[in-house]
């Protein structure tokens, strides 16, 4: 069956990504001790780049407003009361795959038992290359099980602020060090696990299954200040976001009387643009740029991107957070047209 490589364009290796105004003055507080970088904006704690020994990758987390509310879940690193405890590998804000060579970055955590975990990778951190202006870069390496790294990684994170709003560009340049091959799966790529007051009123709980064949149940939640709501530039509204592709998708919610928005973009320049939608009722807010037939069963050929060493791909996306009254749909089109244009 042919497959579906990805090339990417001459223009966007040029172009770059992340290239977000500066609006507000941002400043960085490193601690190599806690392994972490403080992002303030406008002297107000906005997030963290942390990098733990004890997790699988590194993530933003948490994530503010700019009135200073938390929109990310604090399970597994600081559990809040009435918090769902499922998918420990949800954290904050971060970049991986469901299938790179056969192994899976995306649902590796401490709660995978050790008899499995030649089956998963990890993204190693490496080191920070520079936190200057409204820029944040840093180096990681994509290993397998054994520490045998087959990618490097290099992120520069752009933040950007108003009086009531964040915005967060993550640009990902993955080099292959052996060769790789990248399988369609839905479990990937920008991934954000919410508070709960963006999670979508439930009274049943909820089965998924990953890529390796493992069952995560979703409890029924307390729905009290639950009422989270997504929509996409196609219209799509509810759970009818999932799977489809889209330039963006958005999640609103009020969380303590402030309504909020949270919009991801997908960059034009990425592979298979626009992205599937993998966002969740349940908290799960993700774009995937390799879903692929995981997501859409009517596709005739499998997605896949190869890299030989020394070849590199970028993903790039977009994530603005939005408070004191929430994005319209055509406020969503305008950022996501300044931003892809």
């Amino acid at each position: 069956m042919k497959r579906i490589l990805y090339l990417l364009p001459l223009l966007a290796l040029l172009a770059g990504c992340g290239n977000a105004p500066k609006q507000a003055e941002v400043t960085f507080v490193r601690d190599d001790a806690a392994r972490k970088v403080d992002v303030n904006i406008d002297g107000s704690y906005f997030t963290s780049y942390i990098y733990p020994q004890d997790m699988e990758k590194q993530v933003l987390w948490p994530i503010m407003t700019a009135s200073g509310k938390d929109i990310t879940r604090g399970y597994p690193r600081a559990p809040r009361a009435f918090e769902s405890t499922d998918h420990p590998h949800h954290v904050g804000l971060w970049f991986n795959f469901g299938n790179v060579n056969g192994l899976d970055f995306w649902n590796n955590s401490f709660a995978i038992p050790a008899e499995r975990k030649p089956m998963y990778g990890s993204v190693v951190f490496d080191r920070i290359v520079s936190a200057e202006g409204n820029k944040l870069v840093t180096l990681a390496n994509w290993v397998d099980n054994d520490g045998k790294v087959l990618m490097k990684e290099e992120t520069t994170f752009t933040f950007a602020g108003t009086a009531n709003e964040r915005s967060i560009v993550r640009e990902a340049k993955l080099t292959a060090v052996e060769p790789v091959l990248f399988k369609e799966n839905k479990e990937g790529m920008l991934g954000l696990r919410v508070d709960r007051a963006f999670q979508k009123p439930s009274n049943r709980p909820e089965r998924y299954t990953d890529a390796n064949g493992i069952v995560t149940e979703v409890a029924t939640v307390n729905n009290e200040g639950i009422n989270g709501e997504y929509v996409n530039s196609l219209g799509d509204k509810g759970d009818d976001v999932w799977s489809k592709r889209a330039e963006w998708t958005m999640l609103n919610g009020t969380k303590e009387g402030d309504p909020i928005s949270i919009l991801i973009i997908d960059g034009k320049g990425n592979p298979n643009f626009p992205a599937w939608s993998h966002a969740r009722g349940y908290g799960l807010f993700a774009v995937n740029s390799m879903g692929g037939k995981d997501f859409d069963k009517t596709l005739t050929e499998p997605v896949e991107l190869s890299l030989n060493p020394g070849q590199s791909v970028t993903f790039c996306y977009k994530v603005v957070i939005k408070d004191g009254g929430f994005l319209t749909s055509e406020g969503a089109d305008a950022i996501a047209k300044e931003f892809n244009k």
